[in-house]
């Protein structure tokens, strides 16, 4: 088991009174596997993907990797966040081997590394081009490309493709397949789009609204090779009706109990 959380609870102080943001979310991910998390605004997506990162601390309960708990951000956890966040005057080679330089890795490995991970995300030829010169679509697989430079043991998506226009968003999930096969690294994601789950995972955890917690594990049986012919398939549309319906249901329960 790569990726374990167990009993995770967070809560916020404010001025009035405390919210709780997640309350006992309990969920693994295995080595090499590929796993999302769906939930509307409000359900604590985000701030689970940022405890299990080390940029939070939690409440209660405790993330492991392999083994080992985790107290802060490491090189065994990647992340790759909505917005793009490169440095606007460094090049995409810079970009991508600027964690391995604050590693310590000597110049010659961090070019051949470099070198690796710009061809896994297929811009090669793009490596002396600053990021004002990329698309949104070729920024975030620069984005990608860095944090599996690293060579994690676990990459941590933040609706990465929810800036991006339709056209782009497909072909990047589509991307994302590939890279993921070529490179075996377990992937956990978290998104509001459920065919994009659907679409990317072998199991889907579905939250609940404030206090997060875990509705549902939605195992997928699909292949693990996909294209987007796929999405046009019954059990395809099954599964995403299935969470629709889960994330309906929880929406209205939440109109409900809020008056």
């Amino acid at each position: 088991m790569y990726l374990e959380v167990a009993q995770l609870h967070k809560q916020f102080k404010t001025r009035n009174s405390p919210i709780v943001a997640l309350k006992d979310i309990n969920l693994h991910i295995e080595e090499g596997e590929f796993v999302c998390a769906v939930g509307a605004s409000g359900s604590g997506k985000s701030t689970l993907l940022r405890l299990i990162a080390g940029l939070e601390t939690p409440t209660a309960g405790e993330v492991r990797v392999d083994g080992v708990r985790v107290t802060g951000p490491g090189a065994d956890r990647g992340m790759v966040f909505q917005n793009y966040t490169l440095y606007p005057w460094m090049t995409v080679a810079k970009n991508v081997g600027f964690g391995l330089k604050l590693q310590g890795m000597s110049e010659k490995e961090r070019r051949q590394r470099v070198s690796y991970y710009l061809d896994v995300v297929g811009l090669s030829q793009f490596s002396n081009a600053l990021p004002k010169e990329l698309s949104g679509g070729m920024k975030q697989r620069v984005a990608i490309a860095r944090a599996l430079a690293s060579q994690p043991k676990i990459l941590l998506m933040d609706e990465p493709f929810g800036a991006l226009d339709v056209q782009t968003k497909e072909t990047m999930q589509q991307f994302l397949l590939q890279v993921w096969e070529r490179t075996r690294t377990s992937i956990f994601m978290i998104t509001h789009d459920v065919e994009e789950a659907v679409f990317l995972s072998q199991r889907i955890y579905v939250l609940t609204s404030r206090p997060g917690t875990i509705l549902r594990e939605v195992v997928l049986d699909l292949p693990r090779q996909r294209d987007y012919h796929i999405k046009r398939q019954p059990k395809f549309q099954d599964y995403k009706e299935e969470i629709m319906g889960l994330l309906r249901g929880e929406a209205v329960e939440a109109m409900v109990a809020g008056g």
